[in-house]
Parts: C-alpha cells; structure tokens; sequence
C-alpha cells in the first residue's frame, strides 16, 4: 500500500472536499481523487461518499481512519530516524511570516525542533504578505507563511492553502458594539479603527469594503492591534486567530459580510529546498492542520 494514498484518504476527511485536500497535500484535484479511488479499490472498500456538497467517510470509511493514521504516524517515525542519522536536522532555516503565523504556527514548530534537534538554527522574519513573497522570490527566505493577498501568486511562486479564519472586529467588553452576535462593513464607518499597517491584506479589505475608514492606529503586529484596542484607541479589525490570550476583556465579533481570511504556505515552484527546510514546512503543515481541526471541534454545537 502506497502511504501517500492514506495521506490523501485522511486529508479529504479532515477537510470535506478533494478540493481543500488536494491543496493542503500539493497535488492536483484529479490526481487525489484517482489515488483514493486506487486506495478504495486495493481495499476493496468504498471509504467516501461524494457529493456536489463535499465528501464525508462511509462507515467502512470511518473505520480506516485509526489504522491509516497509525501508517502514516509510522512512515513519519522511519523518516524522522533516517533524517536524524544522516544529519539533516542542521543548518539554518529561513522563514518570513505576517505576525499572526509568527505566533500560532512558526513559533510552535520552532519550539518543537530546538527542543527535540539542537543542532538546527533558525531565521524568523516579520512583514506584509506582499514583502515576504517578494524575499522568497528574491531567494533571501526559504519560504514564507502568510495571509494569501488577494491577488494571483507571481508564476515563479506556489502557494498552498494551510488553514483558513472568519474576518471580524475586536472590542472592549464595555464598548458600544460588544453585546452584538456580529457587525457588518457599514457599522465600522462612524468608528475609530486600529488595523494592521498599510500594504498587508488586512488593510486592504478594510478600504475595499469601508469607503473613507478612520484609520487612527497602523500597527505592526496582531497583537498591537489587540493592546490598542484594549486600551481604548478604538476597534481592531482582525481575524480569528488565538492570540495574545493574556490581552484580556477583549471579545472578537464576525464580520458578517467579509470574506474568510486564508493563510497559505508560499514557496518558489524552482530550485531544491534544504532537507531541514522541507522537515519545517511538513511540521508547519501539520500544525496548521491543528489548528483547522480545533477550529471545527469549536464551531459544533
């Protein structure tokens, strides 16, 4: 049995769509659906039901899930030996981030392999999308993680999904806004707003959708928008990331009528990546599969 095939299995049923698994995985829709047809057949088993609406496991489906994580979990076990022996947890890994990846995704990775891999060093990079796609480019970063600006990927870059987040506002708890289930672009006119600076995603859909916005804060990070906030500058628009818990009496609304806000893994599609390199981006995968995953388990209800 091919081991990606179990990969491919276990995305399409975290995600519910060949679509999201295909890119979360790297490859095409068409080839994710023919490897678990391939699975299915080997198994002899129908693993999926397909619809207009997504896919979901059947009950023999439901049933591979365990065994197949434990293959998976298995192969990622050989693989990790075989590259701690042969030294590829050395070296130095370059990464670019928007501040809000920096916390919840890169952080924890590097945290995980310095604790575990003493022998690997690490360069973090902060800035807008745009500027961290610019340093891939330019090959001074091995790869970024950031917010996927709304424009289409330079053809020498590939972007891939790796978890998506509702955009919304942070208030005070005493604010006007705060006892509402959610706002829309409209309510945020008559307001002061603290956002992320000018030239990143978030500032961006902001003037798409607000007409004249009252911009009296351009902060560099999440959490800055979040300590202004709380100190009465005005609202912050963000998306529903966990972070800067220790910031409190704070509570984040949705904005009802605003696209989801998508991060992505951006890399160049040219050129061999260092073995350390390719490990982070696997981990930083991972995490984001975490955290898509957390995110679900809280939206049931």
């Amino acid at each position: 049995m091919r081991v990606e095939r179990a990969r491919y299995f276990l995305a399409a049923v975290e995600t519910g769509s060949l679509r999201a698994a295909a890119g979360r995985c790297g490859v095409s829709q068409p080839t994710i659906g023919q490897q678990i047809a391939l699975l299915e057949e080997e198994l002899d088993v129908v693993g999926l039901t397909r619809s207009r609406h997504g896919v979901r496991p059947t009950p023999a489906g439901q049933a591979l899930i365990e065994p197949l994580q434990r293959l998976v979990a298995a192969e990622d076990a050989v693989r990790e030996s075989a590259m701690e022996s042969s030294g590829a947890y050395r070296g130095r890994v370059q990464i670019g981030g928007v501040s809000v990846t920096a916390e919840t995704i890169i952080a924890p990775v590097v945290g995980r392999l310095r604790e575990r891999h003493p022998g690997l060093r690490f360069t973090v990079r902060e800035g807008a999308s745009s500027a961290i796609e610019d340093a891939v480019l330019d090959g001074a970063l091995d790869f970024g993680v950031v917010t996927m600006p709304e424009r289409p990927a330079a053809p020498e870059l590939r972007r891939t999904p790796l978890v998506s987040a509702p955009l919304g506002i942070c208030v005070r708890t005493d604010h006007p806004l705060a006892g509402r289930d959610g706002v829309h672009w409209r309510d945020l006119e008559t307001w002061p707003i603290v956002t992320m600076r000018a030239g990143t995603v978030l500032w961006e859909a902001l003037h798409r959708y607000v007409p004249e916005p009252d911009v009296v804060v351009q902060a560099m990070s999440a959490r800055t928008v979040k300590v202004m906030v709380a100190q009465g500058a005005g609202l912050g628009v963000l998306a529903r990331f966990e972070t800067s818990a220790d910031i409190t009496d704070l509570v984040w609304l949705p904005l009802r009528d605003a696209p989801s806000v998508h991060l992505c893994l951006t890399q160049r599609r040219e050129g061999r990546p260092s073995r350390s390199a390719v490990i982070v981006q696997r981990l930083i995968r991972a995490k984001a599969e975490e955290l898509a995953g957390r995110d679900r388990r809280d939206r049931v209800p």
